[in-house]
């Protein structure tokens, strides 16, 4: 695929509003970024309020800004302010939903949940818990001949028990990008009932996400990856259907109110708005005001020039590693995005990770128990894994590729 990069030419100002790249080379980012200078000051400044003045009282000061902030990640996703629900991880914000659809009822003995073959351990092992406790059937989409989900044989194992939906945008481990718009197309079409829970950790902040396109219940996100915000942040994005007809589970003093008691009986009604109803009372303000600092920094360079610079990078990075002798490049799909995967013939590839950690630069290994279908399907035992951005050089990839094209001992 050929990338047209409009931000080539801005990869001086790129470096300079993100500090770290001073001190480290970081290919790096599908696992934690590197923060532009604007989200870390604004995180700090945010602490030190809370430092001078008292955290209820900070938080207080900035609920105006907070609100922005979820606003500029709506607009990032293509949803209302009021439609995203803030979190401490994507982990954490697709349990959130997961845990509304299981506490209303919506999963019974006998359903089905239809999940990518490339989706990750952490969503999976809590549908198998389901599987094991509630008796549902975890199934898995095969991969069509370009290596991502069959959104063609995925339609035509719709049916009628059939209750959830569950994929990853996309998959940390090999490089594709699913088609969740056409999963969304294909469920509209066969006028399914299934839930739809899109897990876009490693998509938002790379390239353009719509969540009206995608016709998903419930989207969720990190900040730390791509988008490039704080650790210890993320979000969910809830839809009129979800909000209409599901409860999450436990609600608090944020997500409901405790309307009557005494001799009546106690009851409670659920907050009206998503970005109550599915977000707890207590978090931490400095991250989610980083998380719409990053929101506005990716918005200001766009998500299209995002897309192109790291799809430009990632494609110099393939090209250059399978040049390299005895090194096989993993990645798969017809739409490929940030993340690039090799191994390294005789040579394990913690090893080579090692080497890349030795010279300065940030990789990241990954082993088959992060995706263990996906790995067992196509005999990989461990692989590295890189993911450029948008502030990586032409010298940061060439420095890579020399240390790879080196001899490393196993």
């Amino acid at each position: 695929m050929t990338h047209t990069d409009p931000l080539a030419a801005r990869i001086d100002a790129l470096r300079a509003d993100t500090p770290g790249t001073d001190h480290v080379v970081h290919f790096n980012n599908a696992g934690s970024a590197l923060p532009p200078a604007i989200v870390t000051d604004t995180v700090v400044a945010h602490l030190r309020r809370e430092e001078l003045f008292g955290g209820y009282e900070a938080h207080a000061n900035a609920e105006p800004r907070v609100s922005t902030a979820r606003d500029s990640v709506g607009r990032l996703v293509g949803a209302a302010g009021s439609d995203i629900a803030f979190a401490e991880s994507a982990t954490v914000a697709w349990g959130r939903g997961l845990q509304a659809i299981v506490n209303s009822g919506q999963l019974r003995a006998g359903d089905e949940v239809l999940v990518a073959s490339s989706e990750y351990a952490s969503n999976v092992i809590p549908l198998l818990q389901l599987q094991r406790s509630i008796g549902v059937e975890v199934r898995f989409v095969p991969d069509g001949p370009d290596g991502s989900l069959d959104v063609e044989a995925f339609a035509g194992m719709l049916g009628a028990r059939t209750a959830l939906v569950a994929i990853t945008h996309a998959p940390s481990q090999n490089g594709l990008i699913n088609d969740v718009v056409g999963v969304g197309a294909a469920l509209r079409a066969a006028n399914s009932r299934a839930w739809y829970l899109v897990d876009a950790c490693q998509s938002v902040g790379q390239i353009p996400v719509d969540v009206r396109a995608i016709g998903c219940d419930f989207l969720s996100a990190t900040g730390r990856k791509f988008l490039r915000g704080p650790r210890g942040s993320g979000f969910l994005t809830v839809s009129a259907r979800a909000l209409a007809e599901l409860e999450p589970f436990p609600l608090d003093l944020n997500s409901a109110e405790w309307v009557a008691t005494g001799e009546g009986g106690e009851r409670y009604e659920m907050a009206a708005q998503a970005c109550a109803r599915y977000e707890p009372w207590e978090k931490s303000y400095a991250t989610v005001l980083g998380l719409g600092a990053a929101a506005d920094y990716a918005l200001d360079l766009t998500l299209e020039a995002i897309a192109a610079r790291i799809g430009a990078v990632a494609t110099s990075l393939r090209a250059g590693l399978a040049a390299i002798e005895g090194v096989t490049v993993n990645d798969r799909g017809s739409v490929q995005g940030g993340i690039v995967t090799f191994m390294k013939a005789g040579v394990d590839a913690r090893n080579t990770a090692s080497a890349l950690r030795s010279a300065g630069i940030n990789t990241s290994f990954s082993p088959p128990d992060y995706a263990l279908r996906d790995f067992v399907d196509h005999g990989i035992s461990g692989q590295v894994r890189l993911s450029p951005h948008v502030f990586t050089s032409d010298d940061e990839v060439a420095r890579l590729l020399e240390v790879v094209a080196a001899p490393t001992s196993d």
